[in-house]
């Protein structure tokens, strides 16, 4: 009889081939505690009651004790197995089954019964489905519009790469923030993002203001991939120029060595420059940390978000 690690599916199995690299040592900016707290593990249950994924779990996000412990978590919808085999994911790759024609309403309810006053909703890539999932994103938003009225919802698509009019889908369900991450600079995509094209996802975050001028837009860069300041710089001026309001940065941390090496560890003051020089571009928020996620305190952001869009139309 096999042993049970070996009859498990591998998680990676397009990295297997792959010489291990090693995993750095984290400075001490960027440690944290594991979570052991009963409000994390009433979280943990309440997903688990409802079937859930969560990308807090799936990308071995580093704040989930954090989070979990302040009842915020991140739902990912379709499934836990992803199309793409990104170089810094640590979602698994493989062959997806079926949609949950149930996940929209479980979703809901997770929502209510953490008392979430703001939520984000994330997916695998969906590149077997003909919309990408579109209309499942759209069927969450709905469903969770009708659970909890009040809460606010924030979606962080895939780039729906070859499904056209999919987009307008999502958009047209009326979620508060359309998320879509550019995660890294045009040079690294063919190593850190093979699947994906900068310019496509460019003219994704683009066209949501084309569709809805009034919503919200967001997009994510990792750091400590290999890039280079002045391509950071560049990707903000075209993050601006499509009309994104608001920009995180973070520390890319390798999940296991077959993944992305890290190249360095950025510093706390370098982020801070970040910061102020994104602000300076104009975006009305801006995280920049080392543990800063796509995610991340999404809820205080949002209500920041809000604020700061209604100051400067008042001061023009």
């Amino acid at each position: 009889m096999a042993a049970p690690s070996e009859t498990r599916p591998i998680r990676h199995p397009e990295k297997a081939h792959r010489p291990d690299q090693p995993v750095k040592r984290k400075p001490a900016w960027i440690r944290v505690k594991a979570p052991v707290s009963r409000e994390y593990q009433a979280t943990r249950r309440i997903v688990r009651d409802n079937n859930l994924h969560t990308v807090c779990e799936e990308a071995a996000c580093p704040n989930i004790g954090e989070c979990w412990e302040k009842r915020h978590a991140t739902m990912m919808i379709m499934g836990g197995v992803c199309t793409r085999a990104c170089a810094f994911c640590n979602v698994a790759t493989g062959k997806p089954g079926a949609l949950d024609p149930f996940e929209p309403t479980n979703v809901a309810r997770a929502v209510a019964d953490l008392g979430l006053e703001h939520v984000v909703v994330t997916s695998v890539d969906r590149d077997d489905l003909e919309d990408g999932g579109a209309e499942h994103f759209a069927q969450t938003i709905r469903a969770i519009r009708e659970a909890t009225p009040g809460t606010t919802i924030e979606v962080l698509t895939p780039d729906f790469l070859r499904k056209e009019g999919a987009l307008e889908v999502v958009v047209e369900a009326r979620p508060d923030v359309f998320n879509h991450n550019l995660e890294t600079v045009p040079r690294l995509y063919p190593e850190v993002r093979p699947g994906a094209r900068y310019f496509h996802s460019l003219r994704l975050l683009d066209r949501v203001k084309e569709v809805d001028p009034a919503m919200f837009t967001k997009s994510g860069l990792m750091v400590g991939l290999g890039e280079a300041r002045d391509e950071v710089l560049q990707v903000m001026d075209d993050q601006r120029s499509a009309g994104v309001d608001f920009l995180t940065i973070g520390q890319y941390l390798q999940p296991t060595p077959k993944h992305h090496v890290i190249d360095r560890f950025v510093t706390p003051v370098e982020f801070k420059q970040y910061e102020t020089q994104a602000l300076g571009k104009g975006f009305l928020l801006v995280s920049a940390t080392p543990l800063t996620r796509s995610s991340y305190h999404a809820g205080e952001d949002f209500a920041r978000l809000r604020a700061a869009r209604e100051a400067r139309l008042a001061a023009s």
